[in-house]
Order: C-alpha cells, then sequence, then structure tokens
C-alpha cells in the first residue's frame, strides 16, 4: 500500500433518522454464474438487471477474449453469443475472484494457450485449488506457483468423470467446475474432501443456475454433486438485485434509526445475502418483507451477537461493524476462510477496529468484539476490498471525523457506492 496514493472520502455522520428507498444493482455472484453459462450455452442469452461493475466487466472482458461475442457492453442487459476460441488469449483476472475461479474451467474447452494474471492482490489468493483440479482432468497447466500467473492449454473438450478436490478455502472452486461440466464429454462428479466447506448456499446457487438452463444436477450425498452432461440453454435471465450489497444500507437503518426498503427483494433466492433476513432482527432491527419489498426499522440501538457465519462470509464485515456499535460484546465465527479473499479479511478489520479506538481480538477463524468508549477519528484503510470500504462507512455514521481510504474500490460490485449512500442519507 505504500506504493500508492489514495483519495480519502469523509465518512458522512447521521444527523436524521432514515426514511429512504435504495435500488440496488444486480447480483454480482448471479451475474458471473449466468456470464459463463452464457459463454456454453447452445444459443445466445439476453441479461435484464444485470450487474455493471468492475467484476462483471472483467467476467464479459474474459468471455470475448475466449471467442464470445457480447452486445450491449456497459450496460445492464448485455447478449452474450456462445463460442470457443481456438486460439492464444490473455485474461485479466482483476481481483475477481469468480474470473480466477470459474474461467480457467471455462478455458480448457478452448484450443489454446490462455494465461492468466491479475491485480497484486490477486496474486496472493489462493488458486492451487484450480491447478491442481484442472491438471487431475487431464489438462497442461504451466504455473510457477500455485496462484497467479498460470497457464490453461486448452485442447477443445474435456473427458470429465470423477474428482475429488479440497475447496475448504473458498466454494468458489466447487462452482468454477461445475458450471462448465456440462460440456465435459462424461460430465462430473465432485467430490469435495476437506472437513469444512465455507458458503454453501453459493453451491446451491450454481447448481440452481444449471437447473434453469436445462441442465440435470444432484447430490447423492453431502459434499458430492453430479453434473451430467449436454445442452445448456440461452434464452432470457433476470438477475436479482444483490442481497450481500444489501448489507451496508440496512445496517444504515440500525445505526441511525428509521427505516431502509429495498426494492425486489426476492421471495426466495438462494443468495447469501437473505440471511440478514434474521442475523439482523438479533441484533435489534425489525424487518418486514412485503409489496414493497424488504423494509428493515431500526432505533439506533444495536445489540452484540454470538454467531457462525460460515454460511455466509461476505455477511461478516457488516456484522463485525455493527457489532463495533453494539452495546454487548460479539463473537463472530466459521469465517477463516476469508483470510483468502481481496485480502485477509479477518486481520485488516481487527487492525482498522483498533485503530479508531475499538476492542477487537482477532481469533483463528473470526473476531471477539468489544464495545469501547473510545471511538475516534481516524483514517480507515480499506486494502483495496469492497467490503473494508463499505464497513468503514458504517462506522461512520457515528464516530465523527472517520475517513475511508479509497471508496472508489467499491466500484468492484457497486460502482456509485458513495452517491447511493450520500442519497440515502438525503432521503428524509
Amino acid at each position: 500500500m505504500a506504493n500508492h496514493i489514495y483519495s480519502r472520502w469523509a465518512a458522512p455522520l447521521a444527523s436524521n433518522a432514515l426514511s429512504a428507498t435504495v435500488e440496488l444493482p444486480g447480483s454480482k455472484s448471479l451475474t458471473n454464474r449466468e456470464l459463463v453459462l452464457a459463454a456454453i450455452a447452445s444459443e445466445p442469452t439476453t441479461f435484464a438487471g444485470a450487474l455493471v461493475s468492475r467484476d462483471s466487466s472483467l467476467m464479459l472482458d474474459a468471455l470475448v477474449s475466449l471467442g464470445s461475442s457480447v452486445s450491449g457492453l456497459g450496460t445492464t442487459s448485455p447478449t452474450v453469443s456462445p463460442a470457443l476460441l481456438s486460439g492464444d488469449a490473455e485474461v485479466d483476472c482483476g481481483l475477481a475472484g469468480t474470473v480466477m475461479r470459474f474461467v480457467p474451467p471455462l478455458a480448457t474447452l478452448s484450443s489454446g494457450r490462455i494465461t492468466f494474471d491479475g491485480d497484486e492482490g490477486a496474486r496472493r489468493r489462493p488458486m492451487g485449488t484450480t491447478i491442481s483440479s484442472l491438471k487431475a482432468l487431464g489438462v497442461k497447466v504451466e504455473a510457477d506457483e500455485y496462484s497467479l500467473p498460470f497457464t490453461v492449454v486448452g485442447t477443445g473438450s474435456v473427458e470429465g468423470g470423477e474428482l475429488t478436490i479440497d475447496a475448504s478455502s473458498s466454494s468458489q472452486f466447487v462452482s468454477g467446475l461445475l458450471l462448465v461440466a456440462p460440456r465435459f464429454k462424461n460430465g462430473l462428479t465432485l467430490r469435495h474432501s476437506g472437513e469444512n466447506l465455507p458458503s454453501l448456499p453459493h453451491i446451491e446457487m450454481t447448481l440452481e443456475c444449471l437447473r434453469q438452463r436445462g441442465v440435470t444436477v444432484s447430490s447423492p450425498e453431502a459434499s458430492v454433486w453430479r453434473v451430467e452432461p449436454g445442452p445448456v440453454a440461452g434464452g432470457f435471465k433476470q438477475i436479482e438485485p444483490d442481497l450481500s450489497n444489501a448489507g451496508p444500507f440496512l445496517a444504515a437503518a440500525m445505526v441511525a434509526g428509521g427505516s431502509v426498503t429495498i426494492p425486489g427483494w426476492p421471495n426466495t433466492t438462494t443468495q447469501v445475502g437473505n440471511h440478514f433476513d434474521g442475523i439482523l432482527q438479533q441484533m435489534g432491527a425489525e424487518i418486514i418483507r412485503d409489496e414493497r419489498g424488504l423494509t428493515i426499522t431500526g432505533t439506533g440501538v444495536i445489540h452484540g451477537i454470538d454467531i457462525d457465519l460460515s454460511v455466509g462470509g461476505e455477511l461478516a464485515q457488516v456484522i463485525a461493524a455493527l457489532a463495533v456499535l453494539a452495546d454487548s460484546p460479539s463473537r463472530i465465527t466459521g469465517i477463516a476462510h476469508i483470510r483468502g479473499h481481496e485480502t485477509d479479511r479477518l486481520a485488516a478489520m481487527a487492525t482498522e477496529i483498533n485503530r479508531i479506538g475499538g476492542n477487537c481480538e482477532e481469533t483463528e477463524d473470526g473476531w471477539i468484539i468489544t464495545p469501547s468508549e473510545n471511538l475516534h477519528a481516524e483514517l480507515w484503510h480499506t486494502y483495496e476490498d469492497h467490503r473494508m470500504a463499505t464497513a468503514g462507512a458504517i462506522i461512520g455514521l457515528r464516530v465523527p471525523g472517520i475517513e475511508v481510504e479509497n471508496i472508489e474500490t467499491t466500484s468492484k460490485t457497486m460502482p456509485n457506492f458513495a452517491g447511493m449512500w450520500a442519497e440515502m442519507l438525503e432521503a428524509n
């Protein structure tokens, strides 16, 4: 970080109880899964509500590099026409875990040398499972280490069959293989061998995306998934709002008091962010779901929580930010895997909470956060992590003088976060 000069964003204080409606962009997790499936479909796929952000742009660029054609780039309604490359290409993964874990299996269906690299931070993210699993499937992968950069040498086809991997560090390793498995000659029976498997809802999301495109999938036993070979349908895909990105706005109602409504909240969904409905009530919120969407109401009083968040580590930093402002201690566990995200999120969050006068103990798989009366103005570092940035914004609603370094990192999944935050606070 010493080699970069980042902007400082003065996190606005909440001066009034909220009364806002926040329209969220499309789900990053759904958008990038559906884009991969569009690249192997039997006909073009047209989207509505797709996310326009750095992560989704990197995915679209990757698909174009691998031979697909895309119309409507930069809009929420792109059309992807599938085709697979015969020739060499380079893929920029940026900091997008979905690109670096989903696209290499897709590259095995191309004929050529496909080189993957990304931002400096991406080279620190675990990639060993992707590299070793492709090699186990008979694909040639040129890599000096089990990290970016590396090159997939595709031959145009993969036999598939049975494969055992350890996906303890990320469920994305499972999803990346399952998404492309319909195009393997024998499909794929995939078994996870590790003790822990984080973010199971993300795997269910992948399976549901496959089912909706006519692919036969099953889970014959725990941590085993079967994808049958066969065609993948194209057509029309409506992308749900990103419920994980709802987290900061839901938290704002709890910190400032008042209400925030998220329109279009689905009645049923595989998104991990849906778990906010259930968790936040334990911390003092009231939540109502009706024809308007989901509405959260808070009083400004936040209760501590003891929770295992292994179901969804991407919710952790919102919960931790609320815990800093709570009236009793919190213990958050089950999230050791988020050390391998955009940054070591456990270490980063503990460092920043303590920097502003909070009391956060980093544990092996989470945090113990004790309320502190010593919170004070300070620069909140983001470590090029969008969820660190939004966590700083939440705390800044109550702690005067918090400045968030590099708020622009939110463009990874929410390009206009700062504007949306200001509109929410001004809506009253």
